[in-house]
């Protein structure tokens, strides 16, 4: 089919859903992968959590990448399905208003794109400790990462070199995003390969053993998990992928920015996903028979960099950099993306200021005050790293536990918050089959909709669970992941904030303006 055909059509749907075309479609498939894969980013999520999943599950926890990868997908096809049939900006948003309703919809595009701007947040400052270590090895400065300033100007400069990258078309940002996949791969495969010739110390044995981290006394992190590994400790290690194997869905928030967005955005949501499954699993493989004979305790206490100390200097200096660029790769594509959510709900004037948020740049054809939103928000979010106390602080019935800034007590709610807005997604195409919706897309599942939708919903409703699950902070969950109740209640905050708002202002009576499908 000619281009002009194919844009022809896209115009067509487009308009049918009661829009017209207004940002540029320039992304091609590649393009539309390349986002979706860059937000899922193995080497950021990796690099980030495979101390903790080592220290959790023992090397035994790379077994729950496939676990966690094959479940995901089901929730991939789901989303597939309605990207299919509702290719606009916003993804999650549009797929529950016009699944269930405005009012379930706007819930579910509050709850998303706060986290994806939370996770702007998350995201780059963790790259501060890579930047940190390249500029006191390079140019010979003696910055801290763990300096509250440091952390600030750091990741205020990255958000904002994300937001100007972002501003400047969709072509560029699909470029950035290009760039990433070309670097996570190296990052990820390259690595593997380097740390094979320069010698593995484990055999594959080594993969299957818990090293006896289910046991308090030989537990790196000093966390008791009973004895237990299966109900235990291993309920806590697939957290480390569990915070990782989502972002994909952002092939749907730039939908109108893709050129055949029905047929080729459900299947970059798969491929994102497989890919950085494959990836994945062969980098945490690397670093697992690249351990020390020593065991694991030197790697758990130091991180990936202690793996990457035995290859020549030069060598991890390109890897270091290779790191910092995936940071900010996946920190570009998040913030996109939630400016597109930030984009949709406003076009649907269901957030305040909705008129000026929603302008398109003339120039451009970018959502540029969705864009400085998503950059202002993180800002604010970042200002709470300042809040550091040295001391447990008992409040109400919980513990807010010393050492954990608030911004990561925010943090620990991006992935909850994404979670909670994926598990009323899919529950939303359930309500809607069962309504009689019946999908009409490029892509769709046919008789297996309904099937696959109740699994993903189940996979989602029992992580979520495992996620916000209350639980000791000298719990693995609560030590490692949620800090006892501080993660439940910040989502509860967020949605309860939303809720107030909602029945104040009434938004929902706006989005359903936009909610009838002209046929």
């Amino acid at each position: 089919m000619a281009v002009d055909d194919v844009t022809a059509r896209d115009d067509e749907r487009l308009s049918a859903l009661g829009y017209r075309q207004e940002l540029s479609r320039v992304l091609s498939l590649f393009d539309n992968f390349s986002v979706a894969f860059s937000y899922l980013s193995p080497v950021v999520g990796i690099y980030s959590l495979y101390a903790i999943g080592l220290g959790a599950g023992g090397p035994r926890y790379i077994w729950t990448i496939p676990i966690v990868v094959g479940f995901m997908t089901l929730v991939a096809l789901v989303f597939g399905e309605l990207a299919s049939e509702y290719p606009l900006s916003g993804a999650l948003y549009q797929y529950g208003k016009y699944n269930v309703g405005a009012r379930y919809g706007w819930f579910v595009g509050w709850i998303y794109g706060f986290a994806l701007l939370a996770t702007v947040a998350s995201v780059d400052s963790g790259a501060v400790g890579y930047i940190t270590d390249l500029s006191n090895t390079w140019f010979k400065t003696n910055l801290n990462p763990a300096d509250h300033l440091t952390i600030f100007v750091i990741t205020g400069a990255i958000i904002v070199l994300s937001a100007i990258m972002n501003s400047v078309g969709a072509k560029i940002m699909g470029r950035v995003a290009r760039f990433g996949v070309y670097v996570e791969t190296i990052g990820t495969f390259g690595v593997f390969i380097a740390l094979a010739i320069h010698g593995f110390h484990q055999g594959f044995g080594f993969l299957f053993s818990t090293q006896h981290v289910e046991n308090l006394k030989t537990n790196p992190f000093g966390v008791n998990f009973g004895g237990h590994w299966w109900t235990g400790a291993a309920l806590v290690a697939v957290l480390a992928n569990v915070y990782i194997f989502f972002g994909f869905e952002s092939a749907g928030d730039i939908s109108e920015e893709t050129v055949n967005a029905q047929r080729q955005v459900p299947r970059a949501m798969r491929n994102a996903l497989l890919y950085g499954g494959i990836a994945s699993f062969v980098l945490v493989l690397g670093f697992l028979l690249a351990t020390p004979k020593s065991g694991i305790g030197g790697v758990v206490s130091g991180g990936v960099p202690v793996l990457l100390a035995a290859l020549p200097g030069w060598l991890q200096d390109v890897f270091l950099v290779l790191v910092i660029i995936a940071f900010f790769s996946c920190g570009t594509a998040v913030q996109g993306a939630g400016a597109r959510v930030a984009f949709a709900l406003s076009r649907d004037g269901a957030l305040p200021g909705s008129a000026t948020v929603r302008k398109i740049s003339p120039r451009h054809k970018t959502p540029v005050n969705a864009i400085l939103t998503g950059t202002i928000i993180p800002f604010l979010f970042l200002l709470l790293v300042l809040v550091n106390p040295s001391r447990n602080y008992h409040i109400l019935w919980f513990t807010y536990p010393a050492h954990i800034n608030a911004l990561y007590a925010l943090v620990s709610f991006a992935t909850s918050g994404i979670y909670l807005a994926f598990f009323l997604t899919v529950l939303g195409a359930i309500i809607a089959r069962r309504r009689g919706w019946r999908p009409s897309g490029k892509f769709t599942l046919g008789k297996w909709g309904m099937p696959v939708a109740i699994g993903g919903a189940g996979y989602l409703g029992l992580m979520l669970l495992n996620i916000v699950w209350p639980s000791s902070i000298t719990s693995g969950r609560g030590a490692l992941f949620n800090y006892g109740w501080i993660t439940l209640l910040v989502m509860v905050i967020i949605v309860a904030i939303g809720a107030l708002y909602e029945g104040l202002a009434r938004p929902d009576r706006r989005v359903a303006r936009h909610r009838i499908e002209k046929e």
